[in-house]
């Protein structure tokens, strides 16, 4: 299958690669989900915010531009969600977005860096989850690729569903719950939308397999637990949805690590050469979690939204 690349980074798995699958009993490529599973990117709304923040590096003066007029270059933010109908686990929700009162969650201050530029009816994650012929009642997992506000506010709307499992790694848990209780990183991890009563379920594996054509991979840098969903489908190919591993395609096309949000640079640069390799066994078209160009090639290369 030919599709539109955006930034040469997509790929494609072959009719040969899809018979190799079917037959082969080894993992250098997993095994897709089983026929019947769909796909649906969801845009739950769209955040600001200084490039520097992104890109290590961006908005820096030198010695000889020290002079020269300069206004910072920003960055739009779309937060989006991925939902996937899957014939033997239900409705999977990858993230959530940051909720309905994400700027009074946040408060002034963090609102005024971050800034929700757009949020409209649709873009509520019930609304956005309805637009694709399913009820957010019908979810039966949330997985998480790490807890910030602006990924994990949407938990909101799941509380008292605990009938609903919530999925991320134990690491990530452990620090954010620490985190709210202490106050120590209250920016990010807000207590709101973590709460002790829901259906928390954990891993620890360097690679989870939630599910048949379904795959964790954790990859810490920006958060200590921080994990990317890699889904296999039979028509589509493969897709690594990295969470914040990375912010915007330069952080991996451009081999640029993350600006101000990064915490561990050792941590990120080797999950960076990880996903490379991923890239490079998986055929993987790698998603980064809020750039606007990648989710734009996506909706138009499936005008429909269905990813099969």
């Amino acid at each position: 299958m030919t599709v539109s690349n955006y930034s040469g980074l997509t790929a494609r798995w072959t009719s040969t690669d899809r018979a190799h699958l079917r037959h082969s009993h080894h993992h250098d490529l997993l095994l897709p989900c089983p026929p019947g599973t769909t796909m649906h990117i969801l845009t739950v709304g769209y955040l600001e915010a200084d490039l520097a923040f992104m890109i290590r590096g961006a908005n820096t003066s030198t010695f000889t531009t020290r002079s020269d007029p300069f206004i910072n270059a920003r960055r739009l933010m779309p937060m989006y969600c991925v939902l996937i109908s899957h014939p033997h686990e239900g409705l999977i929700l990858w993230e959530t977005g940051g909720g309905k009162n994400f700027p009074t969650d946040v408060g002034p201050a963090i609102a005024d860096v971050f800034t929700r530029v757009k949020y409209e009816p649709e873009h509520e994650l019930a609304a956005a989850i309805a637009k694709t012929g399913h009820d957010i009642g019908e979810v039966k997992k949330v997985v998480l690729g790490h807890l910030h506000i602006d990924h994990a506010g949407g938990l909101e709307d799941f509380v008292g569903r605990e009938g609903v499992e919530v999925w991320v790694h134990d690491k990530e848990l452990r620090v954010a719950f620490w985190s709210v209780a202490t106050g120590a990183d209250d920016q990010v991890y807000m207590g709101h939308c973590l709460r002790l009563d829901m259906n928390w379920r954990t891993f620890d594996e360097e690679r989870f397999e939630l599910c048949q054509g379904i795959t964790l991979h954790h990859l810490p840098g920006h958060t200590e637990g921080l994990c990317a969903m890699q889904v296999n489908l039979q028509d589509s190919g493969s897709s690594l949805f990295t969470s914040d591993m990375y912010h915007v395609i330069e952080n991996l096309r451009d081999d640029k690590p993350q600006g101000w949000l990064q915490r561990d640079h050792v941590q990120w640069f080797r999950s960076h050469r990880k996903v490379r390799n991923l890239q490079r066994t998986q055929r993987c078209r790698v998603i980064p979690g809020h750039d606007d160009g990648t989710i734009l090639e996506m909706h138009k290369e499936k005008p429909d939204n269905v990813w099969t």
